[in-house]
């Protein structure tokens, strides 16, 4: 997961293109990856189509089994990274997660707020490398539909979103210090799209994974402070109200030479996110 416990996403199971796979019964317990550094809490009800992944049968029920994040893209559609949904993070193959389910409409994670939709399907991007972390998307699809205006769109290749410089916000229930300090309550930091060239230069082939920018886009804060964290993985990076990338990987959490990783949205198989 981003910034995991072994600082990297090596070992995770690349599944086969499309496969579709349906959560099933299983036992035993996994380690949860370690909020956003450097963020502020936010209400739910202002960003509807953050979510949180959960599973209380791998994670326990101390922060409602949440895991990773999400992003609704439609009524019934949630994006979320590759790696989020890998033997690796879940500790038995998905179709062993017996409830996997999308926390929605609630901040706090211990709240009764909200809805928890059951997945009932997983697909895994085919471009999909666990090596470099290239192509990390996954799409689940939940058994109850959510309001359409729910949903987020994406910035499609060309959008002037993905330029650098450009402000960009990233949300999760991670760590909020870097240590295994997890937040109970929906976070938010201001980060900003950086060149392809500064995550080149900070990830050549490193022991995290290889930046590519053909599936990847940079982003952190220049001055270091901002950033997703473990926990995060998965979740949106927004700006200009579009959904530009998912939090994937990097070095650290909230360094300035160590910027966040991010499935870039453009790269997303065409028919999985609903363009703006």
């Amino acid at each position: 997961m981003r910034r995991s416990s072994t600082g990297s996403l090596t070992g995770a199971v690349a599944l086969a293109a499309a496969a579709v796979i349906t959560p099933q019964a299983s036992g035993g317990t996994a380690a949860a990856d370690a909020v956003v550094i450097g963020g502020r809490p936010v209400q739910v009800s202002e960003t509807p189509w953050v979510v949180a992944l959960a599973s209380r049968d791998r994670f326990g029920g101390t922060r409602a089994g949440q895991f990773c994040g999400g992003v609704l893209v439609a009524p019934d559609k949630v994006m979320t990274a590759a790696h989020c949904v890998s033997k690796d993070v879940l500790g038995v193959p998905i179709g062993q997660v017996r409830d996997l389910k999308v926390i929605t409409g609630r901040s706090e994670l211990a709240g009764t707020g909200g809805q928890e939709a059951t997945v009932s399907e997983v697909r895994i991007d085919p471009e999909y490398d666990a090596g470099t972390n290239a192509g990390d998307f996954a799409m689940l699809t939940l058994s109850t539909s959510l309001p359409a205006h729910h949903a987020v769109k994406a910035a499609g290749p060309g959008d002037a979103a993905y330029t650098p410089g450009t402000s960009a916000v990233v949300y999760g229930w991670g760590d909020t210090t870097g240590t295994g300090t997890y937040a109970s309550e929906l976070h938010a930091a201001p980060v900003e799209v950086l060149p392809d060239s500064t995550c080149e230069i900070a990830y050549p082939k490193s022991i995290y994974g290889t930046y590519s920018a053909d599936t990847m886009l940079c982003a952190g804060d220049p001055e270091g402070g901002h950033d997703a964290c473990q926990g995060d993985s998965g979740g949106p990076l927004v700006a200009d109200g579009r959904l530009i990338g998912l939090v994937s990987w990097g070095g650290g959490c909230g360094q300035a030479q160590s910027p966040g990783v991010y499935a870039r949205l453009s790269a997303a198989p065409g028919t999985w996110a609903v363009r703006g």
